[in-house]
């Protein structure tokens, strides 16, 4: 997403050389600095049995495949905790073990997306009303049935391959 007008005055920037970046920066003539672009910050977790051989997968938003839990980061919040209460919102599940993945820049929603996988103690999940559904995988059935071409299916089958492939 394009900065077209200062944040702090209004004034529209213009972008202008900066000899410690690798690209012109947007530039407020009005303030006299630079202005670095703005996004949103998600977390995306990989839910696993704490045996790691079971994956949960959701379904939401009325839509008909399978994707990973994931929730946008509160202000002042630490991606770590927002990735164990998205768990524990979403699914009502109580994160044992975090551990980060990889990060992907999401531009349709100019979002940073940090992956983390987390194990859960094995119990029934009790998911909120943003879930519509959800299942318990193994892990060659959760790749199979993660949504094609999607960001989740990218996280997850990095971390099973150990090398991402992002499209």
């Amino acid at each position: 997403m394009e900065m077209n007008y200062c944040v702090k005055c209004g004034a529209p920037l213009r972008l202008r050389y900066h000899e410690h970046e690798a690209k012109d920066i947007p530039w407020c003539a009005s303030c006299g600095e630079f202005r670095y672009p703005f996004f949103n910050c998600a977390v995306s977790m990989i839910v696993m049995n704490e045996e790691k051989d079971k994956v949960y997968l959701i379904k939401q938003y009325g839509k008909d495949s399978y994707v990973l839990v994931a929730g946008y980061v509160n202000l002042g919040e630490d991606a770590e905790d927002a990735a164990v209460r998205e768990v524990k919102e979403e699914m009502g599940l109580t994160v044992s073990t975090l551990h980060f993945n990889r990060s992907r820049y999401y531009p349709r929603t100019n979002t940073l997306m940090l992956n983390y996988t987390v194990t859960v103690k094995e119990h029934e999940p009790s998911p909120n009303w943003e879930i519509d559904s959800w299942k318990c995988f193994s892990i060659p059935e959760a790749r199979a049935s993660i949504r094609p071409g999607s960001l989740a299916q990218s996280f997850l089958n990095g971390y099973f391959d150990g090398e991402y492939s992002f499209t």
